[in-house]
């Protein structure tokens, strides 16, 4: 065997990427904690801080994706909006087909400089992940239970302390509020059709009440709306799993750039304007599927060598240890010893892969299923 195919293996993959992941990870979110001490002191010190030891762990997932799998991301949008990207703060509105739609969100971020700032509307279950769940408590994320009375007043403070947020960051929001699926397709437009809203073919319905607060919230902090819509080559359909074994796909991102001036304040009419909004992204997608393109230039942003250095960086920090350890135990001959490492080996592959499932299409929000309970009562 060579020795790419070698280090491509699945289980050397698996071994080196878990360990480097979690074990950096968990160091990153100690030292997190210890920035709570500068909260009352120099707020605006703690939240720079924390943007860059939130690079160090989200820029090793976008590693995977851009050096480890390879995969092609090609951006497709205006010239003239192209160099205002990174310069600005925005709302990036993503639509939820893929299991790495994330993640090129992620890539998209990491390209101009925003990574370590980006924001996310994310459901209260992910705070409670290790690593990730725990970096986005010290990045201020917006969690929320989905279910709006509850969540209104906690989202609507949330979005407001990041007015003064001393790094230009992008807000990701996923508006459909869950991936999207033949079956909970078919339900957003058993609703559509009960609300008299126009039915999309791509799309589930998007949750408006969210976007509205948001826009209202940010409103004279964030710059523009970069509508985005996310396709892959040759009907690939990508999985985190695949990332993770090397597999390289080929991305198409369509960003628009739509000056928040143009998004109405009142919350009825940003909340038509968004089903416009839709129906419009539902066209693209259509164009996409008829000729394999978007309506816009295309343009490969050049790739930034921090996230490869960041990884390799940890890398070289956690692997020394971690053979010398592992010749140690060879060399005591305790079976014992070499069991417990075998199994701590073990639990952080299962660790990631658990983080992997919390994102599966088939594990996500059950849309319409209250419906459904009604109905059948």
């Amino acid at each position: 065997m060579d020795i790419v195919g070698f280090l491509k293996s699945q289980f050397i993959c698996h071994l080196l990427i878990c360990y480097i992941f979690i074990v950096s990870g968990l160091i990153i979110n100690f030292i997190q904690l210890f920035t709570l001490i500068l909260w009352p002191i120099n707020k605006q010190l703690f939240r720079r801080i924390n943007c860059r030891l939130a690079y160090c762990i989200s820029s090793q997932m976008v590693m995977l994706l851009e050096w480890w799998s390879g995969t092609d991301c090609t951006l497709y949008t205006d010239p003239e909006s192209y160099h205002k990207y990174g310069k600005e703060n925005a709302i990036v509105i993503l639509n939820h087909n893929f299991e790495i739609d994330f993640l090129c969100g992620w890539n998209f971020c990491e390209r101009f400089g925003v990574l370590g700032s980006s924001k996310v509307l994310a459901k209260k279950e992910l705070s409670y992940m290790p690593v990730i769940g725990w970096m986005w408590y010290f990045l201020e994320i917006v969690f929320c239970k989905r279910k709006w009375e509850e969540d209104r007043k906690t989202v609507m403070q949330k979005l407001l302390n990041l007015r003064d947020y001393p790094e230009n960051f992008w807000f990701l929001i996923h508006c459909e509020g869950t991936r999207f699926t033949e079956q909970k397709h078919q339900i957003s437009m058993q609703v559509a059709e009960a609300k008299g809203l126009p039915k999309l073919k791509y799309h589930l319905l998007p949750r408006t009440k969210g976007f509205a607060v948001t826009v209202q919230c940010l409103r004279n902090v964030v710059s523009a709306v970069y509508d985005s819509t996310l396709n892959f080559r040759n009907n690939e359909n990508p999985t985190l799993l695949g990332v993770l074994n090397g597999k390289k796909y080929h991305a198409d991102l369509y960003v628009r750039r739509i000056p928040l001036e143009e998004v109405p304040e009142d919350e009825r009419e940003c909340s038509i304007w968004l089903h416009k909004l839709y129906q419009e992204k539902d066209a693209f997608q259509e164009e996409y599927y008829r000729t394999g393109t978007y309506p816009a230039v295309p343009i490969v942003p050049p790739r930034r060598p921090w996230t490869l250095l960041n990884w390799l960086f940890w890398a070289l920090l956690l692997l020394y240890p971690l053979f010398k350890l592992l010749i140690n135990m060879i060399n005591s001959g305790s079976s014992l010893t070499l069991a417990s490492f075998a199994f701590v080996i073990v639990m952080a592959s299962v660790g990631v892969r658990w983080m992997i499932g919390v994102t599966e299409i088939n594990k996500g929000s059950t849309y319409g299923n209250n419906d459904n309970k009604q109905k059948q009562k």
